[in-house]
């Protein structure tokens, strides 16, 4: 019989969503993985570098368990930072570093999910002093909706770099078809698109 494990079911959860949004970004050059491919900016580093600060602050700060010993970077969340400065890399900022600080920020984050229980309560600084109160329970799953969210913005950004799909290395989801039968279906799509708009 099957125990159940429900912390370890939700971090295996956040463990893929993880693992997908680092794998985006392999074998592309630093101009395509800082690339803007949408109006607001969204490119595959700046999702990194945003997942990783998402997990710092709420395994981190959220239980009195902060990341940074001793002054945040300037992107940090603080009323002094830039508005957006999470989603996107300065070019000082290499993908070593930020990749880096997001495997550092799984290490202090699984610690955290692994030393309390799921209904231990935290106070979450940045959220209004009315809600301020969560238990890790509710910031798992709040963690993994966002990082999957994000996961599926990095598969359409780099869908739109290279052509490259698919949910996880070596797991690509989708149905068979050669280039041809793919332009042949977007064609399709297009085709009732335009006669379902009138």
């Amino acid at each position: 019989m099957i125990e159940p494990n429900p912390k370890a079911d939700l971090l295996r959860y956040l463990q893929e969503a993880r693992d997908a949004l680092v794998w985006k970004l392999d074998g592309l050059s630093d101009y395509d993985i800082r690339r803007p491919l949408t109006p607001t900016g969204t490119n595959l580093l700046g999702l990194v570098k945003h997942a990783a600060g998402v997990e710092l602050g709420y395994f981190g700060d959220t239980f009195a368990r902060p990341f940074f010993d001793e002054e945040p970077p300037s992107w940090w969340y603080t009323e002094d930072a830039e508005p957006n400065s999470d989603m996107w890399a300065a070019a000082d900022e290499s993908r070593e570093d930020i990749v880096g600080l997001y495997r550092q920020a799984w290490e202090h984050s699984d610690s955290t999910i692994a030393e309390l229980t799921l209904d231990t309560v935290g106070r979450v600084p940045w959220w209004p002093e009315e809600r301020q109160e969560v238990t890790l329970h509710h910031l798992l799953v709040r963690v993994i909706s966002d990082t999957q969210r994000h996961a599926g913005h990095a598969d359409i950004v780099r869908e739109l770099i290279d052509g490259s799909v698919g949910s996880l290395q070596g797991r690509d989801s989708m149905p068979p078809g050669d280039e041809g039968w793919w332009e042949d279906y977007r064609s399709r799509l297009e085709r009732v698109a335009r006669e379902a708009g009138g």
